[in-house]
């Protein structure tokens, strides 16, 4: 259908200088810019949508998304398409549902549960789980979802396939097989891998490992996407490992969720950034994400120390039944500070209950962990250990662990683009899922000047492209792609808190992927017009 959009200020994605200009889409492509300068007739004929007021930009690129199964269960998927995504990335923090076989993805549909839900499920509905592959999960997404949607192998799954939950080196053999599968993974059209080192079974890689592995991502020119080992005590050293492992390997490094957070943190960007600088300039292709706001959110249980969750979910429940067990757990957690809360002792005042699967357990959503131990007359770690034996492991958790200063020092940087990390379930989940890109352009473009609309735009749309190879999206130009978003600078912001985490933003009124609208007039429409984005070899 040709849509003309009518006297927009068109911000490209290049960075220049915004202009006015005519839009003219057709066939799922850009087919015409026509500037406000150049005279002549203007284009018309099918469709005209007066854009006066509102600035056109490329569709945005949620580089951290965790859509895996959102998209296929809910297929109008407001909370991103109202956010002007157009594209997602998948397969993050090492953990997802592709390549498995049966046992694995039983096994990673428990771990995992309160990320995405387990459709399917005890009282989960009905869902096919038909994949195995890469390629399968892709054909899955090809039959109709809301955005465009780009897939990384997850080294988690990876090592989950061919040593369980085991906490042990690889053997030679071993790895070999996880380069033929993820050399495989790419083949189908994975666009890179992931890694979550702090969860489980992919913290138990050293580095030489994840070498091997990103030498594989290399000669494919695909890229690295860590979640790396700590974003607390430690950070700028598990930052220095994943460049390091980039350099040894010679593949593009994306850091995910590029944070410093925690007390010991506070004010440190600084540090980071530098890091990167120094490494771009030896040669390292190196980009980052984060998303705009202060505090974290992953499961309850990735807090535990890793040795507690070797083996997986049946055994982690059962060292939390282990008085021996339940005597070390409370060590690492509250005096040395356990590997899976980034080296830094738990404060249960800062972890806060965002999603729960057991009904009887929905009254601590909303509390901090020392608070459910107040209602509940035990101590906080009790508390900590109860909700997990309880709730099967599936509880959900915000921590407020975040500096703002770190926050706008790192978006700013030139590499930088936006990542949601948002978590589409539980009872009341992050709100960075309903409002990580309304919130660039209301707080920190707007309201702060933190960044300028040029520049903003190009963090959310050609620098993510760019990182994914992708010849023709990411810019408004002729013969590109159709993936677009209006929106009204002047009253553009993100609607979700804490506590209404699941309002949509304002001042989005309009959204195209492949030319399609999906949001019209402020409204979503029922078409599903995405499909996967796979490797370019």
């Amino acid at each position: 259908m040709r849509t003309v959009l009518r006297g927009a200020l068109v911000v490209d994605g290049s960075g220049g200088e915004p202009y006015r200009a005519d839009v003219v889409l057709d066939g799922g492509r850009v087919t015409a810019l026509h500037e406000e300068t150049s005279g002549g007739p203007r284009p018309g004929g099918g469709r005209v949508v007066d854009a006066d007021g509102l600035a056109l930009a490329p569709g945005f690129i949620d580089m951290h998304a965790h859509s895996d199964l959102a998209l296929l269960t809910d297929p109008s998927h407001e909370a991103k398409v109202a956010q002007g995504v157009t594209l997602e990335v998948l397969g993050q923090d090492g953990l997802s549902y592709a390549p498995v076989d049966d046992a694995t993805l039983a096994g990673l549909r428990r771990q995992i549960a309160g990320w995405n839900g387990d459709p399917g499920g005890p009282g989960g509905g009905d869902f096919d789980w038909n994949w195995r592959s890469v390629g399968e999960y892709l054909d899955r997404l090809d039959q109709g979802i809301a955005v465009n949607a780009a897939y990384l192998v997850p080294q988690g799954t990876l090592r989950a396939l061919v040593l369980g939950w085991e906490d042990r080196a690889a053997t030679p053999d071993e790895l070999e097989r996880m380069r033929r599968l993820l050399a495989q993974g790419l083949a189908e059209g994975a666009v890179g891998m992931s890694s979550g080192l702090t969860y489980t079974p992919g913290m138990y890689a050293d580095t030489a490992e994840l070498i091997a592995l990103c030498e594989v991502l290399a000669a494919h020119d695909a890229y690295y996407c860590p979640h790396h080992r700590s974003y607390g005590a430690g950070a700028l050293e598990a930052y220095a490992e994943m460049i390091a492992v980039a350099r040894a390997s010679g593949c593009a490094l994306h850091l995910a969720h590029a944070t410093m957070n925690f007390e010991v943190n506070r004010g440190r960007a600084g540090e980071l950034l530098a890091l990167l600088d120094a490494a771009a300039a030896a040669g390292v292709d190196l980009t980052l994400d984060s998303y705009p706001y202060l505090p974290g959110s992953t499961t309850l249980a990735a807090l535990l120390p890793g040795w507690a969750a070797a083996g997986g979910p049946e055994e982690t429940l059962r060292r939390l039944s282990d008085p021996a067990a339940l005597a070390r757990i409370r060590e690492d957690l509250e005096v040395h500070g356990s590997d899976g809360c980034h080296g830094v002792v738990a404060d249960w005042d800062t972890v806060q209950i965002s999603g729960v699967r057991e009904p009887t357990l929905r009254w601590t959503v909303g509390l901090t962990v020392r608070q459910v131990a107040a209602g509940d007359g035990v101590d906080p770690f009790a508390a900590f250990t109860g909700l997990l034996t309880r709730d099967g492991l599936g509880t959900t958790i915000l921590q407020h662990v975040g500096h703002e200063e770190n926050v706008r020092a790192i978006m700013r940087h030139d590499a930088h683009c936006g990542g949601s990390d948002g978590l589409l379930t539980g009872d009341r989940p992050h709100p960075r899922a309903y409002g990580t890109f309304p919130r660039y352009l209301g707080r920190y473009l707007r309201e702060q000047g933190v960044l300028g609309l040029a520049e903003c735009v190009r963090h959310l749309s050609a620098t993510p492209a760019r990182r994914l190879r992708l010849r023709d999206r990411g810019q408004i130009r002729v013969g590109w792609h159709a993936d677009v978003v209006l929106f009204d600078p002047a009253s553009v912001t993100d609607e979700a808190t804490f506590t209404e985490p699941r309002r949509l933003p304002r001042g989005i009124p309009y959204v195209f992927v492949n030319g399609v609208p999906v949001i019209d007039d402020g409204k979503r429409t029922d078409a599903v017009p995405g499909h996967s984005i796979r490797r370019e070899p």
